[in-house]
């Protein structure tokens, strides 16, 4: 089994942030690798991860970085594959970040999830692969599903919510 997507982040630090991408993505069995690589620090291991994505089976890249936040465009700059930037509030409230990774110039595009926001950049990768995956668009659909119940469900508590001016 090769994966489908790679989750890189610019230092384990970020694992916690990043967590819920992967749990996601693996609870959508969706075969994924997660790996620290710095486009400061590691900038030769970027290079070589970048150029090879394609060639190694991979189709959607999530890239996590905090402060300059330069890794997602780095590695959007040297493939084709569709990169999903995660900024990480690492300082500046993660605003440093995510204007770093949303403001790419003309060519190299990075798609963008809120701060801290990896599990919407899982499931931004799951429904890339969903256009091609019939199982993957099913599972997709049960968890958005999933979601749809879960606020009935919260308004059903709500309204048994008791004061003393509420009405209904």
């Amino acid at each position: 089994m090769k994966p489908l997507v790679s989750i890189i982040m610019g230092s384990t630090s970020d694992f916690p942030v990043m967590e819920a991408a992967a749990k996601f993505l693996d609870e959508l069995e969706i075969p994924f690798e997660i790996n620290a690589l710095s486009a400061h620090r590691t900038p030769a291991e970027v290079e070589q991860f970048a150029k090879n994505a394609e060639a190694r089976g991979l189709k959607v890249i999530i890239a996590a970085a905090g402060m300059a936040a330069h890794l997602p465009g780095v590695i959007a700059s040297m493939t084709t594959l569709p990169v999903i930037g995660v900024p990480i509030k690492a300082s500046l409230e993660g605003l440093d970040a995510l204007l770093a990774i949303v403001q790419m110039p003309p060519g190299i595009p990075v798609a963008t999830v809120g701060i801290n926001a990896s599990l919407n950049a899982g499931i931004l990768s799951a429904q890339m692969i969903a256009l091609h995956d019939e199982k993957v668009a099913v599972a997709l659909k049960k968890y958005k599903e999933g979601l749809k119940k879960k606020i009935v469900a919260a308004n059903e508590e709500l309204a048994k919510v008791q004061f003393k001016h509420k009405i209904g």
